[in-house]
């Protein structure tokens, strides 16, 4: 296991969502407050605040993508394009090992729900599920970032 997902899993075991420890682990590489890092992540994880949409190990390897163009790019056009390429062979990739983006296939439960929540506790899926998606979305970032 590298540095960046042995951080970023100590962080979502030590409380961070999975957004919030997919883009922690690359704050201090890429020169960002950490602290802004875990607060713009706050609401991404469970999916977007537990919504299960997009999981949050990719919403926040999104936000990754993004700071990483903007700092090579200054054209606002060029950044988006850019961005907007890496997004979809990220997605690509994910979907490849996972089946899906989305909380609610990779969990396969209602987070929203306290039955939800204890499904996930009884089954480890904290670190059976969520663990190896933020770990893919590392190595994934790690092998499409120019």
């Amino acid at each position: 296991m590298n540095t960046k997902t042995q951080k970023a899993i100590s962080n979502f075991r030590g409380g961070l969502n999975c957004a919030q420890a997919v883009v922690t682990a690359f704050a201090d590489d890429m020169h960002f407050d950490n602290s802004l890092a875990v607060g713009l992540a706050c609401g991404f994880g469970g999916g977007m605040g537990r919504l299960q949409k997009t999981c949050g190990a990719v919403t926040g390897a999104i936000m990754i993508m993004g700071i990483h163009i903007c700092k090579m790019h200054t054209d606002n056009k060029e950044r988006k394009e850019k961005t907007y390429a890496l997004v979809q062979d990220f997605n690509r990739r994910f979907r490849a090992i996972h089946g899906s983006s989305d909380c609610i296939d990779l969990l396969k439960c209602d987070l929203k729900t306290v039955e939800g929540q204890q499904y996930i506790k009884d089954n480890n899926l904290h670190e059976v599920v969520c663990e190896k998606c933020i770990a893919d979305s590392i190595k994934i970032l790690k092998d499409i970032m120019p």
